[in-house]
Formats: structure tokens, C-alpha cells, sequence
């Protein structure tokens, strides 16, 4: 009640910060250690031969060409460039110079800055000279004859390059390192890959990508992966230097710019989001909460300083956090506890601010009003987030076991509560009512599921997403949405943008709600699936698809046409809708019985039975069983 302004008690409307639950502070001094710092970018772009082969190197430069007025920064952003192969090349953009001048340094045991001054330069001084390199840079490796990868040394030069001011760095990547410190040997048996017993190697390799990762953050740099790979690239191992230096991973497996133009679509749309999103430097986050309450595990991409210190070197708006909380003290004298995070960051344009989110949760007395008020999706993110630190530390069926446990647990202690209280003999209250079908979706999740063949990278980048991911974009992930779309109409729609967007009520995910007379979109967060019944009609194939009939539809169709009927629209305006509410863009692919993508598509119908795993119907025996026990 008391306002430090007016310095005096009561008034609490008249006081922003008490009304909101989310409030920014522009910070005093006593929060900068230093001035606020630049916005800094550094791209370190992979030029082997495996690189220019994949042709990647052209789409990148050219985003960061239409996109290099709208970096988020102010007068003083800063930029530079390193490539690297067997040696590291340096590029000295300082103004003055008539063309961007090149300088190797081939001594990678004991890397260091050829030019300590001019190869961070200002954006607006040098944009000449940068638009000179990156018009340039595709076509400056076309016929290098270099197989190697000197990933760790270019990292190692990125780091000495960026610890005077720290900010951001981008890496691309597209094969296993293979000279110089940090350098790896493939670890994958691609026979065990659908192995029911034990999934190895789920830990990286090496502690240096972790070791660097951490002096970056100490620097308060942090580094982004792109990952974009033909074969293994031991991404266990990789990922470590953006987990532990608050960094994003993007992973592309067979990215080829001609062979794979979906991958090429979704790198182009994922990187326009990337150059132009927000983003906060040197920052730091602390979760504080109620006395008699603890928080002591913290899930996502970042360092733990001290207890309960977060340290982001850099923060972005597609970042998800958990964390763990436990009762430590009776809350008998309580009636609400809260929770408050803070993060201290330096925006682009250099101003120091607080951003404080506040929390406040009743505390009840009866069990039964505990399980009225669970949130069942974040239980289920974090039950997913723990289970990626069991895969590792432990192994896989560990994890897999306690998530099985973590239902039965609970069903058990509800159903013993409602019979204590002749309450309702239901196995599950309404609100955890889906519970355990999302767990048997965790099962049949590519980072947790057995007895299907999956590539070591692609587990490791599910798990990845999982520790990084907003809650309601890793929803989408674990339970795809699937919707009937060959007959949309306008009841219901929203409108977005002067667009009619229509809303299609959601299907439960089992091949019994496909019928061969329909056309169904599966959103899995990362992909849409359109899949075509046999026996669809041919005016929605032609309408939507440009196709006379079924037969004629190609069995790699990625792309919709732009077509001038309400069929059309009414589709697109719907996919367009989907797509720009996530943060990575995803890949369209359109799915028929012989299409190569079937069984990726039939893996994500949750409730039907597979090979390796139970169907819903099974499950909830299952789970029955274990309970009675």
C-alpha cells in the first residue's frame, strides 16, 4: 500500500505496477556492471565442400541482405563474419576499404584474431562493404576441394571476437566437426536405431562445446545453432554450446537447396523471424515465490549462476522456461502464495529495463480441489522436460517408466481420496481427464518412443525442443491438432486482418475419424500434414489443390496454389492463420496412401495401436491395471 512516490499509504489504483500482472521498469544504474551494450552479430558460416554441395550459404546471405535494415538494434549495432573449412577465415569490413579483405589463419590449434579491431564493424558506417561480402560469399568456395570442419577453433575465434561487448552468435553447421579442438566421431549405429532395449549416446561426446559454451556466457554471448545435415552430425554433442550459453538450435536435417526445396521454404521463413525478432541482451532472471514454498529445478536454454539466478545472455520471444516447485512449510496460515520472476535485460536499442511478471494462487485445504485446478498441459510439459534429463542421465525406458508412474501415482491418490469421500468412482477428475492420453502421445513422441527407427539427431532435436519450447507451441507437438477441411464453411470463422478465417472443429486422433470421402490438415507444430481420402472430391482437389482428381495428384506435393475460388481461400486463409501463430514456420506436406510420408503421418494418430506401442483404448487398461494393483 505504501508508494514510494508520493511517500504516502493507500490509492493501490492509482499505481500501475500493482494493477498489472506484467510490468516493465526502465533500470537505475545500480543494475548495469557497464554501460548497456550494442546490439553485436557475428555469422560463422561452415564453406567445406559439404556446405556449398548443400547450397545453403546463398539462402542465408540473401535473407540477411533484404532483412539487414530491420537487425534490431540502434546507431551502434555492430556486425562481423567468420568462415571456416579446415582454416578460419577472417573478413576486415573496416570503412575505407574498397572491397572486403579476406585473412586466413590455418593455425587452428592456437587460434587468434588476425585483426583485434576491425572485424566487428559498425552496421551503418560499413553496410557497403557488408552487402559487397555477402553478395559475394556464395560464390567464394564454389569449387573448394575441403572436406574438414574446423568447428571448435571458429567457435573458439567467435568467442575471443565477441567477449569485449558480448551479443549474439549464429553458427552454421552442416556436417560432424572433424580437425581442431572439438572435433567428432560418429557415434551412431544406424542397426540398433530401432532397438526396444537401449538408446545410446543421448549425452554428448565431448565436454568442450559445454566448457566454451559457459565462457560465452560468462562474456554474455550466446550462441544459435543451425544445423543443417545430410548424415549424423552428433547434435548431443553440438547442442551443448547453445543449451548452457541461453542459444536457440535449428535443425534442417537433409537441407539441399535443389533436392529439398521444403527445407529451403522453412530455412527462408525461419530466418526472416529470426533476423527481425526482438531480442534482449545481457540479461538475467530470478523466480522468487512465497515462504514456505522452494523452486530448485529450472528447464530450458540458459546457465544457473547461483541458486536461483538464470543467466540469458541473450533472451527472445520463442523461449520457454520451467521450473520445479516444492512445498517446504505448512501453508495453513495462507490463503494465496505468489510468484514472481524479474529479468534484467538490455534491450536492442540499448536501454536497461525489468520485466516483472506476479503470480498469485489460492491455497485450499481438500485433495479434491487441488485436482479441480490442475493444468493439465503443464503438467504434461513438465513431466516432459524431467523425463529428458532421466533419457540422459539415466536411460530412456527409465524415463519412459517414470512417466507411466507419474499417472498412476496420481489416478491412484485421486481414487482413493473420492472413495474415502463417496465421491464419484471416475479414474480421473475433469480436469486431468486427458492426462493419460497425453502421456501414451509423450510415448509415441519421436524423443521418447522405442521400436521405431529414428534417426540419433532427430530424438536429440525433439528433446531439444522439449527443453525449449513454449507450452503451447510444444503441445502441438506432442498432440497435434487435426482438422476436417474439405468442407469449411464461414459459421464460426474469426476475422484476422480483414481475412475470414474459418475454425473447423477438432478431430480425436485416430484413423477412425479419417474417411475416404474427406481431406484432413494435421498441425504438428513443426509440419502440417493435409492427407487426401481415396475417394475425395474431385471438385475440392481441383478447387484446392489445381489437380482434376486424386490419381492425378503428385506423391510429393509441398506448396498450395494460389487459386481464385472460396474453396481455395478459405483453405489457405486457414494454413496462413496455422502458420503465423508459431514461431518456426512450419513445412506443408500433402499425404496420399503412396505418398513416402505416410508412416510419419499414421505415427502422430495417437489413440490407434502401433507396432511398439499400446492404443489409447489398451492404455487406459493398462493404467487401470497398475492402479488396482
Amino acid at each position: 500500500m505504501y508508494n514510494p512516490l508520493t511517500r504516502s499509504y493507500g490509492e493501490p489504483h492509482k499505481r500501475p505496477e500493482v494493477q498489472n500482472s506484467t510490468v516493465e521498469f526502465i533500470a537505475s544504474s545500480d543494475y548495469m556492471l557497464r554501460p548497456p551494450q550494442p546490439a553485436v552479430y557475428l555469422f560463422v558460416f561452415d564453406v567445406s565442400h559439404n556446405a556449398i554441395e548443400a547450397g545453403y550459404l546463398e539462402v542465408v546471405c540473401q535473407s540477411l541482405l533484404e532483412n539487414l535494415d530491420k537487425l534490431p538494434g540502434d546507431t551502434r549495432t555492430k556486425i562481423g563474419f567468420i568462415t571456416f573449412d579446415s582454416t578460419v577465415q577472417f573478413y576486415n569490413l573496416q570503412e575505407g576499404l574498397s572491397q572486403p579483405q579476406m585473412l586466413i589463419v590455418s593455425e587452428i590449434d592456437d587460434i587468434f584474431l588476425p585483426m583485434p579491431d576491425s572485424l566487428l564493424v559498425n552496421l551503418h558506417e560499413s553496410k557497403e562493404l557488408i552487402k559487397d561480402l555477402l553478395n559475394a560469399l556464395p560464390s567464394m568456395f564454389t569449387y573448394t576441394r575441403e572436406t574438414h570442419s574446423a568447428l571448435g577453433p571458429a567457435l573458439q575465434a567467435a568467442f575471443k571476437l565477441m567477449s569485449p561487448t558480448g551479443g549474439r552468435v549464429s553458427v552454421f553447421q552442416t556436417q560432424l566437426p572433424s580437425v581442431g579442438t572439438g572435433y567428432l566421431h560418429s557415434r551412431e549405429d544406424p542397426n540398433q536405431r530401432s532397438s526396444t532395449k537401449i538408446v545410446q549416446h543421448l549425452g554428448p561426446a565431448t565436454d568442450f562445446y559445454k566448457k566454451l559454451a559457459l565462457d560465452c556466457s560468462g562474456q554474455q554471448t550466446a550462441v544459435d545453432l543451425f544445423l543443417l545435415s545430410s548424415q549424423y552430425s552428433d547434435l548431443a554433442s553440438l547442442a551443448c554450446i547453445s543449451k548452457y550459453s541461453a542459444g536457440c538450435v535449428y535443425y534442417y536435417p537433409s537441407f539441399h537447396h535443389i533436392h529439398n526445396p521444403v527445407q529451403k521454404e522453412k530455412l527462408q521463413k525461419d530466418l526472416q523471424r529470426y533476423f527481425t525478432r526482438k531480442i534482449g541482451f545481457e540479461a538475467v532472471m530470478r523466480i522468487r515465490c512465497t515462504k514456505g514454498l522452494s523452486i530448485h529445478t529450472f528447464h530450458g536454454n540458459f546457465f544457473v549462476r547461483s541458486t536461483d539466478l538464470l543467466s540469458l545472455a541473450n533472451v527472445n520471444p520463442d523461449a520457454g522456461f520451467a521450473v520445479q516447485m516444492s512445498i517446504e512449510e505448512n501453508l495453513t496460515d495462507t490463503s494465496l502464495v505468489c510468484f514472481q520472476t524479474a529479468l534484467l535485460y538490455t534491450s536492442s536499442k540499448g536501454e536497461r529495463r525489468i520485466r516483472v511478471h506476479t503470480l498469485c494462487l489460492p491455497v485450499v485445504t481438500s485433495l479434491m480441489d487441488v485436482y479441480a485446478g490442475a493444468d493439465v498441459q503443464a503438467i504434461i510439459c513438465l513431466l516432459a522436460n524431467m523425463a529428458v534429463d532421466r533419457s540422459v542421465s539415466s536411460s530412456l525406458s527409465d524415463a519412459r517408466d517414470a512417466l507411466a508412474n507419474a499417472v498412476v501415482d496420481s489416478l491412484s491418490a485421486y481414487m482413493s481420496t473420492a472413495s474415502n469421500l463417496q465421491q464419484s468412482a471416475l479414474i480421473a477428475p475433469y480436469s486431468l481427464r486427458l492426462f493419460p492420453l497425453y502421456i501414451l502421445a509423450l510415448f509415441k513422441q519421436k524423443a521418447f518412443r522405442t521400436g521405431t527407427s529414428t534417426r540419433l539427431d532427430d530424438r536429440i532435436y525433439a528433446m531439444c525442443q522439449i527443453k525449449s519450447q513454449p507450452l503451447v507451441h510444444l503441445m502441438k507437438i506432442i498432440y497435434p491438432n487435426l482438422y476436417r477441411i474439405d468442407k469449411l464453411t464461414d459459421e464460426g470463422a474469426i476475422h484476422v486482418n480483414d481475412k475470414v478465417v474459418p475454425q473447423p472443429p477438432l478431430q480425436r486422433l485416430s484413423a477412425e475419424k479419417l474417411t475416404r470421402e474427406g481431406a484432413f490438415l494435421m498441425d504438428c507444430g513443426l509440419i502440417l500434414y493435409i492427407w487426401l481420402g481415396r475417394s475425395c472430391d474431385n471438385n475440392f482437389i481441383k478447387d484446392v489443390l489445381g489437380y482434376p482428381n486424386y490419381l492425378s495428384v503428385p506423391p510429393k506435393l509441398t506448396q498450395l496454389p494460389e487459386l481464385d475460388n472460396v474453396s481455395s481461400e478459405r483453405t489457405r486463409s486457414f494454413i496462413t492463420w496455422l502458420k503465423d501463430s508459431k514461431s518456426l514456420n512450419p513445412v506443408l506436406q500433402v499425404i496420399k496412401d503412396e505418398s513416402p510420408v505416410k508412416t510419419d503421418f499414421l505415427q502422430q494418430l495417437i489413440e490407434d495401436k502401433t507396432e511398439a506401442a499400446f492404443s489409447y483404448y489398451e492404455f487406459l487398461l493398462h493404467i487401470q491395471q497398475q492402479i488396482c494393483k
